[in-house]
């Protein structure tokens, strides 16, 4: 299953970088974290709650950024297991380019799914993929215009 999307960001890049490399800010942005603990510079470990059309099951696995240059880019890589409901594993490669005060952020997806997930059907899955990610940025933009000052 292939993913990708771009969205604009009314952040500065170094903002939005530093966001994106921040357990804190990606565990509230994340639809379904109940975890999200950086083990070290570039790998975390995280424990995700998602419902799949009839299979809810709780995710736990590791993530890991490689590629990295910093502000820019970098690719995002993971595996979670959900017991009895099956795995999920992928990457993600994430770009950021600026565009005056704001950022505009990129990705090109790939995830493969097993077990009971991927009984349900690669047209759920996707739909669900893409729900996921647009709450994610939803929520990204929104706590990142809630932490930048206004000025007066």
């Amino acid at each position: 299953m292939e993913l990708t999307g771009e969205y604009r960001i009314a952040a500065p890049r170094q903002q939005v970088w530093e966001a994106l490399n921040d357990a804190e800010v990606l565990q509230a942005c994340i639809p379904g974290c109940q975890e999200l603990e950086k083990t070290s510079d570039t790998e975390m470990l995280a424990k995700v709650t998602l419902k799949i059309g009839p299979v809810k099951a709780t995710f736990g696995g590791e993530v890991e950024l490689v590629n990295i240059d910093a502000p820019k880019s970098y690719t995002i890589q993971g595996e979670g297991k959900g017991g009895i409901a099956g795995f999920a594993k992928g990457s993600a490669d994430v770009v950021l380019a600026e565009d005056g005060d704001d950022t505009i952020l990129t990705y090109n997806a790939s995830a493969e799914v097993g077990g009971k997930l991927a009984q349900l059907g690669n047209r759920l899955i996707q739909s669900t993929a893409r729900k996921l990610a647009a709450a994610f940025f939803d929520n990204f933009h929104e706590r990142l215009n809630q932490s930048t000052p206004e000025d007066a």
